[in-house]
């Protein structure tokens, strides 16, 4: 990991247990904002129905994940459960900065705590708090995505998550999806105009 990188603008990170609704944030953010530009990340996974590669993710297979590890292409990189990584690629920061755009990161709590401390005053990082596990666990269920096994490891993992919330420049609740948006987009703006 190259840690001698210069800062090129700002970004800006959300990150959240899975189900928190920072994705759907994120999205409403980038129809109000113009000057944001999404960071696409990287990982291991398959995708999901729905899902593309090089919009939703750069679905890279974990050994070729693991060959960029050492190679240094990685700002940040975690390996979330056994053989399954996220991160993200200094080519998309550079990509983002090279269109005077501000990066904007969707990402798990470890990565983002990660891009926080790498990019320090560059990055503005937010938390985005569930109402509750219960909450959460409606919501990863409603989904439909994942077996009980990952839904549980997913509440299980949110409960350590839940922790880190102390790490990050902002704590956003998201009670109510439009005043979440709502004091996303005050909180993202007044980082932008400073």
């Amino acid at each position: 990991m190259n840690n001698n990188r210069t800062i090129d603008g700002k970004v800006i990170i959300f990150s959240a247990p899975s189900g928190a609704g920072k994705t759907s944030i994120v999205r409403a953010l980038l129809s109000k904002i113009a000057s944001l530009e999404f960071s696409i990340s990287a990982c291991s996974r398959a995708p999901r129905p729905n899902e593309s590669h090089g919009k939703d993710y750069f679905f890279i297979p974990a050994q070729e994940f693991k060959h960029k590890i050492s190679s240094g292409d990685f700002l940040e990189w975690e390996e979330v459960y056994t053989n399954h990584f996220y991160g993200t690629l200094n080519s998309e920061l550079s990509r983002i900065w090279s269109e005077s755009k501000i990066v904007i990161f969707d990402v798990d709590v470890k990565g983002g705590i990660n891009i926080k401390e790498k990019l320090g005053d560059a990055a503005l990082s937010v938390f985005v708090m569930p109402p509750s596990i219960d909450e959460l666990e409606k919501r990863l269920r409603s989904r439909k995505t994942e077996s009980e096994d990952k839904i549980q490891q997913r509440i299980s993992k949110a409960n350590e998550e839940l922790d880190d919330a102390k790490h990050f420049d902002v704590v956003l609740e998201n009670d109510n999806f439009d005043i979440a948006v709502e004091e996303a987009e005050s909180i993202v703006q007044n980082f932008i105009d400073r």
